[in-house]
C-alpha cells in the first residue's frame, strides 16, 4: 500500500507561516489584500471565488471583488488592470481565466504589474523560471506539486521524472523548477506513444492529462512516487484524479489523492502570494 501524500498537511504548514508574516505586517500598518477581477458570473468562477474568499478571511488576508460586465472590450480591461497597478491598497491581483474570446488575454497579461500577478500570467514572471530564477511568482499548480514532494523530503537530484502535461500553466513550468533540483525531466503529453513504456520507468511521475482513471497499473512501477494534478469526473460522476488510485495506491510507493492532494495546496500559494506580494510593496 502507497504512503499517502496528503495536501492538507503541506497547506497547514504554509498557511501558518503566512499568519506570522501577517502578523509582522500589521506592526507596520499593511494589510494583504487580493483584488479579484470576474468577467461575467460563469458558476465555476464564482464558485472558486467563494472559495478563495472564504481562505483569505481564516487567515486574515483581505478580498476585493471586481465584477466586470462579459462584453467589456479588451482597451477597457486594459485600462482597469492599470487602475488596479497604482492602487496602494491592492496587494495582488488574481483575473478568473480563460476571458471572453473576444478579450485578447495576451495584452491583459502583459498589462498587469509583475509586482502584482500572483498568479504568474505576466511573461516576465514566466521568463525568470524559464532562467532558473524563482525569485518571482511562479504558478501556483506547479509550484504545488514542488511543495508536495519537498514536504514529504523526496529526493529529486539524479532522479527521473515524468511530467505528462506540455502546457506554460502546468507542464513547462513544472520541469523548469524540477531542474533547478536536478531531476532529468522528460515531458510527455496525449501524443507520446507508448507512453506507459516511458512513465513505468520513471521515479516521479507527474499526471495532468483531464482523463479520469486513465492512468492504470501498467503505467507505474513499485517504486513510483505518483503527483496526480489532474482532477474531472469519472463514468459514475465523481470527482476523480488521472490515476485509477483504488488500483495503483496497491502497488506504488507514494501517491497523492483526488481530491485532498495538489488543489489542496494550491489555493494556500496563491495566498502566500498576495502576502508576499505585501511585504514587497
Amino acid at each position: 500500500m502507497a504512503e499517502i501524500l496528503k495536501g492538507n498537511v503541506v497547506a497547514a504548514q504554509i498557511k501558518e507561516k503566512m499568519k506570522k508574516d501577517i502578523e509582522e505586517l500589521a506592526k507596520i500598518g499593511k494589510v494583504p489584500t487580493l483584488g479579484i477581477v470576474r468577467l461575467g458570473n460563469n458558476p465555476d468562477d464564482v464558485s472558486y471565488e467563494k472559495s478563495i474568499i472564504k481562505n483569505c478571511e481564516t487567515i486574515g488576508i483581505k478580498s476585493q471583488v471586481f465584477e466586470k460586465d462579459l462584453d467589456m472590450t479588451t482597451n477597457e480591461l486594459v485600462e482597469f488592470m492599470e487602475e488596479l497597478n497604482q492602487d496602494n491598497s491592492i496587494s495582488g491581483v488574481l483575473i478568473f481565466r480563460p476571458l471572453p474570446k473576444h478579450i485578447d488575454e495576451a495584452r491583459i497579461r502583459e498589462a498587469l504589474s509583475p509586482a502584482k500577478d500572483v498568479d504568474c500570467m505576466h511573461p516576465l514572471n514566466l521568463a525568470k523560471i524559464f532562467e532558473g530564477n524563482m525569485s518571482g511568482f511562479t504558478p501556483c499548480t506547479p509550484k504545488a506539486a514542488m511543495e508536495i514532494l519537498l514536504y514529504n523530503n523526496v529526493e529529486l537530484e539524479g532522479k527521473n521524472v515524468v511530467v505528462v502535461n506540455r502546457s506554460m500553466v502546468l507542464g513547462k513550468p513544472l520541469a523548469m523548477m524540477l531542474l533547478e533540483k536536478n531531476a532529468t525531466v522528460t515531458i510527455c503529453h496525449s501524443r507520446t506513444k507508448n507512453l506507459h513504456e516511458i512513465t513505468s520507468k520513471a521515479d516521479v511521475v507527474v499526471t495532468a492529462l483531464g482523463k479520469a482513471k486513465f492512468f492504470d497499473k501498467k503505467y507505474f512501477n513499485e517504486k513510483s512516487i505518483c503527483i496526480d494534478v489532474g482532477v474531472s469526473l469519472d463514468n459514475e460522476g465523481k470527482l476523480s484524479g488521472d490515476i485509477d488510485y483504488p488500483e495503483v495506491s496497491e502497488m506504488v510507493s507514494m501517491i497523492t489523492p483526488v481530491p485532498g492532494g495538489v488543489g489542496a495546496v494550491t489555493t494556500s500559494l496563491l495566498l502566500s502570494h498576495v502576502v508576499e506580494a505585501c511585504k514587497r510593496m
